[in-house]
């Protein structure tokens, strides 16, 4: 089990339960197997940007250098924000990035993770998305056309449901099963005029509802943290304990959790 390298996010794939491999170096890690055994993990002090590998004293977003954060499209405040997409403006910072990844079908869906959210993913990252968010229950309530589109749905359904994750109450334990299908039908009885007033400035075809069954999902977890403690690599580069569970980009160990993807780049040692 002992490997080295630059570390990516945790690649998750849904089976009973979800099964983790990190990526470490050329290889790749069974995280599953580990469960119930001693780990350590040790940061060598060195950063590389996951985009060009350049040496960089600091990460951003999750990974990148600082020329490479004010570069990307994928980096932009538009990711975490979709209806702030400027692509129709012309100004997009990679339009054929924006056309591949942003100008094609989102979904907008609910999960339960530390309660019922709101959020949006392109096809290719469902289920990943909602693993990655640690959702114990998801469900697709509408196909768009764009991420924009997807964006403006989110901001319409905000003032009802949640659009984050609380992280410490997910790593916590599991919460209680809800019935998404009545939750999705009483927020579309709430939004109901917006969505026509997105269909009247950006056609019929910019969104149709979804009757699709509520995906459930369980993870490999022993025992969840009476008390959710988060380990800072960069305050304490070498952390070691036993592995107790893994539930969205987070290892639980009984010394504190850790969040994979907050790390991406980061040269570890794991023993």
């Amino acid at each position: 089990m002992p490997a080295s390298g630059q570390i990516r996010k945790l690649r998750a794939s849904l089976e009973t339960p979800v099964r983790y491999r990190l990526p470490i170096g050329a290889s790749e890690l069974d995280m599953n197997a580990c469960l119930g055994k001693s780990l350590r993990l040790e940061w060598s002090g060195e950063i590389r940007c996951l985009e060009c590998d350049r040496p960089t004293r600091k990460s951003f977003s999750q990974g990148h250098c600082y020329p490479c954060m004010q570069r990307l499209a994928s980096c932009d405040l538009c990711i975490v924000r979709p209806e702030k997409c400027h692509y129709h403006e012309g100004t997009c910072r990679e339009p054929k990035w924006g056309q591949d990844h942003c100008m094609q079908p989102h979904y907008v869906y609910l999960a339960n993770s530390s309660g019922i959210k709101v959020g949006i993913t392109r096809h290719t990252q469902i289920p990943t998305r909602w693993i990655d968010q640690g959702a114990v229950q998801a469900l697709p309530v509408l196909k768009v056309k764009s991420r924009y589109i997807s964006g403006l749905v989110e901001v319409a359904l905000k003032p009802y449901v949640a659009d984050r994750t609380d992280w410490r109450r997910m790593l916590k334990g599991e919460p209680d099963k809800v019935d998404l299908i009545w939750r999705r039908d009483e927020l579309f009885a709430l939004v109901g005029d917006q969505l026509n007033a997105i269909t009247q400035h950006h056609g019929e075809d910019a969104w149709h509802r979804l009757d699709d069954e509520i995906v459930e999902i369980q993870y490999p977890v022993e025992t969840y943290p009476d008390r959710v403690s988060s380990i800072n690599l960069d305050k304490t580069p070498a952390v070691s304990g036993i592995l107790q569970g893994i539930k969205g980009q987070y290892l639980i160990l009984d010394t504190g959790v850790l969040n994979i993807r907050k790390y991406g780049g980061y040269i570890l040692e794991i023993a």
